[in-house]
């Protein structure tokens, strides 16, 4: 079996409403049987991030993923290879001070040495992922 994500990142020049855009994509890879997902838009010097478990239609249905301010953006759609579905183990993810979000297709296979490295060094994680890392 190949675990595979899907993500979609996009800058407009002149409207400042990315989010629907990014949802109408992830909404095309809805069909690849992914188990959660999430969105990120950057507005007014702040990451705008709404994610959760489950398919595309629930979880927009609950959180509304179109309703986000933002001119760019990224979204995420998962197959769990690390961490089960779950929100906090569903993309992006932030770094602690809310600065960068992040998603990542693959596996980071030292991330458990680099995980114990960057604890060590005070880091903290939320996540069960080897993304977060």
């Amino acid at each position: 079996m190949i675990n595979v994500c899907g993500i979609v990142g996009c800058i407009l020049k002149e409207e400042d409403d990315v989010a629907p855009i990014l949802f109408d994509c992830i909404s095309k890879l809805e069909y690849r049987g992914y188990d959660s997902l999430g969105l990120a838009t950057f507005s007014e010097d702040k990451i705008h991030i709404k994610k959760d478990k489950g398919k595309i239609i629930e979880v927009d249905k609950s959180l509304d993923l179109t309703d986000m301010p933002g001119s760019f953006g990224i979204a995420h759609v998962r197959w769990a290879t690390h961490g089960d579905p779950s929100k906090l183990n569903a993309h992006p993810h932030v770094d602690e001070e809310n600065r960068v979000a992040v998603v990542h297709n693959g596996i980071i296979e030292n991330y458990n040495a680099l995980r114990r490295k960057l604890m060590d060094k005070g880091h903290e994680f939320v996540s069960d992922t080897d993304k977060e890392v």
